[in-house]
């Protein structure tokens, strides 16, 4: 299995190789870079396509310690230079967004530009109860399961996809899903910087998103002073890469070609 051990993890990461510029993702929280598996198909060999695994989540190989967002963007500049890329495109869904936003931050001069899916640049206070909830139920049994039936529900939105992401959901230890969602509910505003992000970027985002609602993606596409697109998918609910690559893809492609 391809691991890099990277920042005291062995991360986990697939890259499709060849010698077209590189587009880095970081999925959202309770996935992993299998979420993106539509993206390679769409997009190899034109591009390279590089999917990783969050700490505590996936098949990453995590050290149990906290961590924060920055440490996910420290992990995505690792592991970029673990496999000799001085700039790369770098996005994400939801949580890995979020990552891809500070990575920009942090190392603008690394970022060719950022694709960005159902994901936010703001905090939303009203988040914070629901998520320590469900963070305190997780391992309670019955509780774990209904949260895993509402999650399916809330990030998937397609009974094509639920089973596979619920039975690998079913299996998360405690220790990781709170570390997972402790990120989440720590993590920092940082909507007043996002003007200094100069990348350009595309943002998609479900309109029928429950978790991140669209209007948070038309707030990061207009808070973004670069070259930005703004793509709505119709019907679409969170993890829109895995439900939706017909709407994404061709865009994404399309952005890719200009920028690249």
């Amino acid at each position: 299995m391809p691991f890099a051990h990277l920042n005291h993890q062995d991360i986990y990461f697939e890259d499709s190789g060849g010698s077209g510029p590189a587009l880095v993702l970081a999925h959202g929280f309770l996935m992993d870079g299998r979420m993106f598996e539509p993206q390679v198909e769409a997009l190899a060999p034109g591009f390279r396509v590089i999917r990783w695994d969050a700490r505590a989540l996936g098949r990453t190989r995590w050290d149990g310690r906290p961590f924060t967002l920055y440490d996910s963007a420290a992990d995505t500049l690792a592991l970029m230079d673990h496999l000799g890329l001085a700039q790369a495109f770098v996005g994400g869904l939801s949580q890995g967004g979020y990552c891809a936003l500070r990575t920009a931050l942090v190392a603008p001069e690394r970022v060719r530009g950022l694709v960005l899916m159902s994901t936010s640049g703001r905090l939303n206070p009203a988040e914070g109860a629901g998520y320590r909830q469900v963070r305190d139920l997780w391992g309670t049994p019955g509780a774990t399961e209904n949260i895993v039936r509402s999650y399916a529900s809330l990030i998937i939105g397609d009974d094509r996809f639920a089973p596979e992401w619920m039975e690998r959901w079913r299996q998360t230890p405690r220790d990781a899903f709170v570390a997972a969602i402790n990120t989440l509910l720590e993590r920092d505003d940082i909507a007043p910087r996002l003007g200094d992000i100069r990348a350009p970027a595309i943002v998609f985002h479900g309109l029928a998103d429950v978790a991140i609602p669209a209007g948070e993606g038309g707030a990061l596409h207009d808070a973004l002073p670069g070259r930005t697109r703004f793509v709505p998918v119709h019907e679409g609910a969170h993890a829109i890469s895995l439900t939706h690559p017909h709407v994404v893809n061709p865009p994404l492609l399309e952005f890719l070609r200009a920028h690249a």
